[in-house]
């Protein structure tokens, strides 16, 4: 005979919530960490590796062993229709968005590479309009104090000795936001899936982009740039986005969103500590009044839902 009755220990702790308490913290954790320190792995792989060639190369590996394991666990193929609006939107958002940030990073600190694409969300709630979604009056004040900010870290030292790599991050910031949007409004691939699809359609128009500039791969990387791109494939790619899925299904959303105020001065203090890398003020204050702007418009978006 065996005992159906709950014991005193599950019957006050269910084990998924148990999990989750447990979970959580450290699945945030490795988004903060992860994601904040993406930014100097690609400024070490930058030591051997050309840009877009490195990202071709990292969501190459990252979309193959992600699709290998999916199919595997049996999740379906995407559909033709859905491997088209994958397409799209893995090369606005890995192709534009994370090219363009690996580019703008031979000249720009990894740092204020981070600061930079902190703006994406207000690039959002602008493109937002164009289905109709134009942001409240509120939302209205948060965009302009975090377009301010963008001017404020224009004029520091970070981005304005380099305007070509300046201009790199805003147009990746923009094709991000913008592909996040449209994305939204498309037939696309389920879960997982979804960003499997991106990152193998997305790989292909990066090494094209590659090859078609010039770029080759070098005959002998540094172990350092070899070692920094395996830790963007396994753990940029593949661990910390599963970390964001697991938050985003058992947190709030707010939650699951915040690390776009920490990676930031995560990536930072990576670049200060690890890579000799300078913070002028302007550069400080450009930070703060963007995460502040990004802040209001997260905060009003997030009553609105209510």
């Amino acid at each position: 005979m065996t005992d159906s009755s709950p014991t005193p220990a599950t019957s006050a702790v269910p084990a998924p919530v148990a999990d989750s308490r447990v979970l959580i913290p450290l699945a945030l954790f490795a988004l903060y960490i992860i994601w904040g320190s993406t930014y100097l792995g690609i400024r070490y792989a930058l030591e051997s590796y050309p840009p877009f060639l490195l990202a071709g190369m990292r969501f190459l590996c990252a979309g193959v062993l992600l699709f290998g394991f999916l199919r595997l666990r049996g999740v379906a193929r995407p559909t033709p229709l859905q491997w088209r609006n994958a397409a799209i939107t893995g090369t606005l958002l890995l192709g534009f968005g994370n090219g363009l940030v690996c580019f703008a990073e031979q000249s720009v600190s990894s740092g204020i590479s981070a600061v930079a694409v902190a703006s994406m969300p207000l690039f959002a709630a602008l493109f937002s309009g164009m289905y109709g979604q134009w942001p409240s009056r509120r939302e209205s004040i948060g965009l302009l104090i975090g377009f301010a900010g963008v001017v404020v870290l224009n004029l520091g030292t970070g981005l304005s000795a380099s305007r070509l790599g300046a201009l790199a991050l805003i147009v990746a910031a923009g094709s991000w936001a913008f592909g996040s949007i449209w994305s939204k409004r498309q037939e696309m691939p389920a879960g997982p899936m979804n960003t499997a699809a991106q990152m193998l359609c997305a790989s292909v128009a990066l090494l094209l982009v590659g090859f078609g500039t010039g770029e080759h791969f070098p005959a002998q990387p540094t172990l350092r740039a070899t070692l920094a791109t395996g830790y963007l494939v396994v753990f940029g790619s593949l661990v910390a986005f599963s970390a964001y899925l697991y938050v985003l299904k058992h947190a709030r959303p707010a939650v699951a969103t915040s690390y776009a105020y920490v990676n930031p001065p995560v990536a930072v203090l990576f670049g200060v500590l690890f890579a000799g890398e300078h913070v002028a003020p302007y550069d400080l204050a450009g930070m703060a009044v963007i995460l502040v702007g990004v802040g209001i418009i997260t905060m009003f978006k997030q009553r609105a839902k209510a």
